[in-house]
């Protein structure tokens, strides 16, 4: 404690302030860095469907311990991406037809009025920013590079949704994400459907200019729906044995 002198000579006492606190810096925690690895080795296919996952093995090659890397499992079990079995460790749960056709019916009602929102809710400056966007994933598709394409991509669809201004939609839509990734991926393994979807791009892209609701919202459901069917056909494919686990087709002897 302080003492101060009154001007009677007496001294009183004055209580000595709390010092405040510093609140530290935040930082991402690990295993949630090794979670995002996880998804992103998921989806681009380095972690296959169905496949046991050899936990000691990939800690090495991540190069981070046990711990961390066992904490991060337990997240993609409970986004649905991985199994977690008591016996039998983790695998990666396999992607139906099926689901993926009932997961991207409802993410293409969702994106489509993210879509519809953001076409008149987005400033010049979000705009812009899509624009910025959108041309640095055209240079990836005309130099034929599929995984920063997609890692675009993928922002892309996050920033729209974003850019719709509605916490509740882009709350579901994060939930339903994650899983539907690996969806999207395989999609464009097909040439094809990789030139329909940029083209697709495109067209959102004039509807966002032109600040047309209507027009945004149609083009961007039909890109969803579209991603999601051509999804099921190629893992179709796959179960009766016309694609091996790359998705490439078979050559039979």
């Amino acid at each position: 404690m302080e003492t101060i002198r009154e001007k009677t000579g007496r001294r009183r006492t004055a209580l000595r302030q709390p010092r405040q606190r510093k609140t530290p810096i935040s930082r991402q925690s690990l295993h949630h860095q090794v979670a995002e690895r996880l998804r992103d080795m998921i989806v681009h296919g380095d972690l296959r469907e169905g496949e046991k996952i050899h936990v000691a093995t990939l800690a090495e090659d991540l190069g981070v311990s046990l711990t961390p890397l066992r904490e991060a499992l337990k997240v993609l079990a409970e986004e649905q991406l991985v199994e977690l079995t008591l016996n039998r460790g983790a695998r990666v749960l396999p992607f139906t037809p099926e689901e993926v056709e009932r997961l991207f019916e409802v993410i293409a009602v969702l994106e489509g009025v993210a879509a519809e929102y953001a076409a008149h809710r987005m400033t010049a400056e979000q705009l812009a920013e899509l624009e910025e966007m959108h041309a640095q994933m055209r240079v990836h598709y005309d130099q034929h590079e599929r995984a920063p394409y997609f890692d675009l991509n993928s922002q892309i669809h996050r920033t729209i949704v974003e850019f719709a201004d509605n916490e509740v939609l882009a709350r579901t839509h994060t939930k339903l994400i994650v899983r539907a990734n690996r969806g999207r991926y395989i999609a464009i393994i097909d040439a094809e459907r990789w030139r329909e979807a940029m083209a697709e791009h495109e067209a959102v892209m004039e509807a966002f200019r032109n600040r047309d609701p209507v027009a945004a919202m149609s083009i961007w459901r039909m890109h969803l729906k579209r991603t999601g069917e051509v999804t099921c056909e190629v893992l179709r494919r796959r179960i009766a044995g016309e694609l091996d686990a790359n998705f490439l087709p078979v050559t039979r002897n």
